[in-house]
């Protein structure tokens, strides 16, 4: 059993950590084992979930489904960590920058 320390407010740093602690040895087994294709059900569900809680206007489901679709994101970005080809930062970078990107009229001094 890995000790975690219970918070009353987590981190992006401490859901990366507890990730990474679930897919390691002495983790959790059902964790260790998933792949790209495994998981690619749950995503599509929890971003059902997501917009279920959208469509009630329901912001206590809401929060907790884009909860689960932000771990997906993480999950399917440490599987690519793992293999040594990106990881959740370049995801967040990537997105970032592509906003910025599409929007010259609010990063640039575009007239």
């Amino acid at each position: 059993m890995i000790n975690y320390p219970e918070k009353a407010v987590y981190t992006y740093d401490d859901l990366v950590d507890i990730l990474r602690i679930l897919r390691a040895p002495g983790g959790c087994p059902w964790d260790r084992e998933q792949d790209h294709k495994s998981i690619r059900r749950d995503f599509l569900e929890e971003c059902y979930e997501a917009i279920e809680a959208i469509d009630t206007e329901d912001p206590v489901l809401l929060r907790e489904e884009l909860g689960d679709v932000l771990f997906q994101v993480a999950f399917h970005s440490e599987l690519e960590r793992e293999a040594g080809r990106f990881d959740l930062d370049d995801v967040i970078s990537d997105v970032a920058a592509k906003m910025v990107q599409r929007h010259p009229h609010v990063f640039a001094d575009v007239t």
